[in-house]
């Protein structure tokens, strides 16, 4: 494999700093984004040379503009890139504050996008590059407590895939990592909580956020794993648009997308009902 150019987000930690590592010990050169100059030194510590850091919110999208048209003038051509940076807000539905839901989307949602397009210009006028973001098993099946998080990662693989198919002709390709739960500090110190106070969602969700808790720092995912997977979907002709991540995400994505098939089926007739006798089918 030749020599790659990756930018991938929000590599202080976690699923990003995995994918940096394996980005970089696969030869590649990758420019990863910080929010402080604690976390820039360290990462460029883990390959002088070839690993670049730069401190970066996502959500100033001018900045966003900026910082990649930056690294393509003085670091090179971009072949791939990653929006990675996101975080989990967990509460029911009826206590998460609209405030909290709209720094969730902002963040996950147009953060991402923001990357994606700033580096699209370019990989267009090159008719090259794979553009990929990462969403979650959340944004294929969704759990209580999680109601802001998968409506974001929902939101983020609606406009991967229309992304795809727009720029399929341009040679660019466009993959939606969706990973399952991983030994990261997701589930703690990037986890956002809201306060539970409506004792009515006690049984359900009490279970579920402990659950969580004990889990976190045992989950099954493997981040090195899952750092060579998103590295070797670089080398093939044909990636996918869609990249399950981990042994649990395919069993809780299966199943959801199984009874999302059995509604359709078991509705069918009553959903005909609504057509006109004639019109154009899309």
């Amino acid at each position: 494999m030749r020599e790659q150019k990756w930018l991938i987000t929000g590599v202080s930690s976690g699923l990003g700093r995995a994918f940096a590592q394996a980005a970089l010990d696969a030869g590649h050169t990758v420019v990863g984004t910080v929010r402080s100059e604690e976390d820039l030194r360290a990462f460029e510590e883990l390959h002088a040379g070839r690993a670049h850091g730069r401190i970066l919110d996502v959500t100033d999208s001018e900045a966003v503009t900026d910082v990649i048209g930056e690294v393509e003038q003085n670091v090179g051509a971009l072949d791939v890139v990653i929006a990675n940076a996101g975080y989990g807000l967990e509460g029911v539905f009826e206590e998460t504050p609209l405030a909290d839901v709209r720094r969730q989307f902002e963040v996950n949602v147009l953060g991402a996008m923001a990357t994606l397009q700033a580096a699209l210009p370019h990989m267009r006028r090159r008719r090259r590059g794979h553009l990929m973001a990462v969403t979650s098993m959340g944004g294929l099946m969704a759990v209580p407590g999680m109601s802001a998080y998968c409506g974001s990662k929902f939101a983020l693989e609606g406009i991967l895939e229309a992304l795809g198919k727009e720029v399929a002709q341009f040679g660019i390709h466009v993959t939606a990592i969706e990973p399952g739960s991983f030994r990261t500090d997701w589930a703690g110190r990037s986890m956002t909580r809201a306060e539970h106070s409506i004792d009515d969602y006690d049984e359900l969700f009490t279970p579920i956020r402990e659950a969580r808790r004990r889990a976190s720092g045992n989950q099954l995912g493997n981040p090195a794993k899952a750092g060579e997977a998103v590295v070797h979907i670089t080398s093939v002709d044909q990636p996918p648009a869609h990249l399950l991540l981990g042994s649990d995400a395919l069993r809780l994505v299966t199943a959801a997308r199984t009874a999302v098939d059995e509604d359709i089926r078991a509705w069918e007739a009553l959903s005909r009902t609504t057509d006109f006798a004639e019109g154009a089918q899309l």
